[in-house]
């Protein structure tokens, strides 16, 4: 199911990255299909950039990044590789709001910088090409927090139902507990994100009819680019 998108004299400022594909910013709670909503756009020609794979990169072992975290929190968050415990410092931020700001802002700076860099850099790939790509997709969880808003012509937030994002998460593996306490982190961001966004996708139901939907909002924008 997908909610229309909400535009008027009063809406904030969108697009303000300029790319000839339109942008579309894809947020929503973990479990929820971001990143399935991304793959389908792929397949639909869209050029995707990934938050989270980015800020992975930044944490390899041995970079700046990695090593000013473990730094901030403690020689008790690198694995025996080397590699940063990424499970166990989520266990720490996602239950503290003080610690998880300390750690987004080690990494968020860094990481806006990369975010911009691979979507101009898609956009003059499209550029030069015979066929630009259908749209860019930037899936970042943070995106409203961040700041980067405003680069998107569009927001699309995907959601679904909570019992269903526990099984979702608990089926990658994720423990129960582990996976309550993410879905109860991100609550309070909800509100945030439902003001943000100009479109609203479940996924509660089926793949096919989340699939139609998604595929119904992308026809959309891009007539509207037209």
């Amino acid at each position: 199911m997908t909610e229309r998108d909400r535009r008027g004299a009063g809406a904030p400022r969108r697009g303000t990255l300029g790319t000839r594909a339109p942008l579309i910013g894809l947020i929503g709670p973990i479990g929820c299909g971001k990143s399935t909503v991304a793959g389908w756009l792929a397949t639909r020609g869209a050029a995707v950039v990934d938050a989270d794979e980015l800020t992975r990169e930044l944490m390899s072992p041995g970079s700046p990044v990695s090593e000013a975290v473990i730094a901030r929190f403690g020689v008790e968050y690198r694995r025996p590789d080397g590699s940063l415990d990424r499970v166990a410092l989520g266990r720490l931020v996602f239950a503290d709001p003080v610690r998880l700001a300390e750690l987004e802002a080690i990494v968020h700076p860094t990481v806006a910088g990369m975010l911009e860099a691979s979507i101009r850099a898609a956009d003059a790939r499209g550029r030069a090409a015979p066929a630009a790509p259908a749209a860019i997709v930037l899936e970042a969880i943070k995106l409203v927090e961040a700041g980067h808003a405003p680069w998107c012509d569009e927001i699309w937030l995907i959601v679904c139902d909570p019992k269903a994002q526990l099984a979702r998460l608990t089926a990658r593996g994720m423990t129960e507990p582990d996976a309550r306490q993410r879905i109860a982190a991100q609550s309070a961001s909800l509100k945030l994100w439902r003001a943000a966004a100009t479109r609203t996708i479940r996924t509660d139901g089926s793949p096919d009819a989340a699939e139609r939907a998604v595929d119904a909002a992308l026809a959309e924008a891009l007539a509207r680019r037209r």
